[in-house]
């Protein structure tokens, strides 16, 4: 018996001693591998089949002259003749090319108008080449155009659903040229933080030295962590990077508080801290109602009708709102009950904040979107 007690109090002692898996994070969720990424492509072209809702040609003359380019290079002269078809709409193609595409792969391409064209449902868009800021062709899109919103209108009201003048083609375009990168040759790594952080970078290489064995990972600057390929992995990066991205470290963040006032959204850290403050949050408002009562006169006489004013005014100073105070090291959960009890909403939240910020009580940094 009294074994079995000893094991049930090392494994209490066990789970208490445990630390929250919910904190800690994947490498493979806060740091990206340089050399591994997108690519943005970006193209012109021009998107047929539309039901009489492309682009005005008389408004749109680069619509007119890509038109006639086109239908030129296919062997039909329309220069000199006027055009007045609603069919066509000029548009802008993008996409992002994934690291390691080969040639033949498709890709997801966005299809967005350029001009005054009211609705590309139906719409096909013709070939169009697709440029990467090396001025260089890497893929071809072409396609029938899937979109989310909807336009319908009649002689006296109209209707209008999502954004109809923008729609996806999924797998529109094909990869036509590769981009070279030979990351199995490489005898170096460079790992960069999303929220670069001196104690994470840190972290970060402590659990890749602590996994690999031997010191190969070093943090340069808060946001770089340079790992060199040991031994073992020479010719093998990816199964490195398939074995370092699974570790978990505890990521930290400087305390913030992050306020966009056009929205009246505010977000706090969870390291956010106020000293000892004291806060009263009051507004003077004035509401003055008018309340006319019309006074009829006896039937039959020859008195007028006659309006009687009637005023209701009402004042909150918000005599009923007290002082309250904040002890010292508060917690944000305490912080927010805090500001909660006394009734304040997010604009006035916004106004007592970067005054708590004003007065050097708020251990935390305010950025303002």
């Amino acid at each position: 018996m009294r074994r079995v007690l000893t094991i049930l109090a090392a494994f209490s002692l066990a789970v208490t001693t445990v630390p929250v898996a919910s904190a800690y994070s994947r490498i493979k969720d806060i740091a990206d591998v340089e050399g591994v990424r997108e690519n943005m492509l970006v193209g012109y072209g021009l998107v047929v089949g539309l039901n009489g809702t492309g682009d005005s040609l008389r408004n749109a003359p680069g619509t007119q002259q890509s038109l006639q380019a086109m239908l030129e290079r296919l062997g039909v002269n329309t220069r000199g003749t006027n055009i007045s078809s609603g069919n066509v709409a000029a548009v802008i193609i993008t996409a992002n090319l994934p690291p390691f595409s080969t040639q033949g792969t498709r890709i997801d391409v966005t299809v967005s108008a350029l001009g005054d064209a009211k609705n590309l449902q139906g719409g096909t868009l013709l070939v169009t080449p697709l440029l990467a800021a090396d001025g260089n062709i890497y893929a071809i899109a072409q396609g029938q155009i899937s979109i989310n919103g909807y336009s319908a209108q009649g002689a006296a009201s109209s209707v209008t659903k999502g954004v109809p003048t923008s729609g996806r083609i999924a797998s529109g375009a094909i990869v036509e040229r590769e981009i070279k990168f030979e990351l199995a040759s490489l005898g170096s790594l460079k790992l960069a933080l999303r929220n670069p952080d001196f104690t994470t970078a840190r972290r970060v290489s402590d659990a890749i030295n602590a996994f690999v064995g031997i010191k190969v990972a070093s943090a340069s600057n808060p946001a770089t962590i340079n790992v060199n390929v040991p031994g073992g992995y020479k010719g093998n990066v990816v199964g490195l990077l398939t074995d370092i991205e699974q570790l978990r470290v505890e990521p930290d963040l400087p305390a913030k508080v992050v306020i966009d006032e056009a929205s009246g959204i505010i977000v706090m850290g969870s390291d956010v801290r106020v000293s000892s403050v004291a806060i009263a949050q009051g507004n003077l408002t004035i509401r003055v109602t008018e309340f006319p009562q019309a006074i009829q006169p006896e039937p039959f006489s020859k008195g007028e009708t006659a309006i009687l004013p009637r005023t209701e005014i009402e004042v909150d100073d918000s005599s009923d709102k007290k002082l309250a105070v904040l002890k010292s090291g508060v917690s944000l959960q305490q912080l927010v009950n805090g500001l909660n009890a006394l009734g304040v909403g997010p604009r006035d939240m916004i106004a007592i904040l970067q005054a708590i910020k004003a007065a050097g009580a708020l251990q935390a940094e305010i950025e303002v979107m």
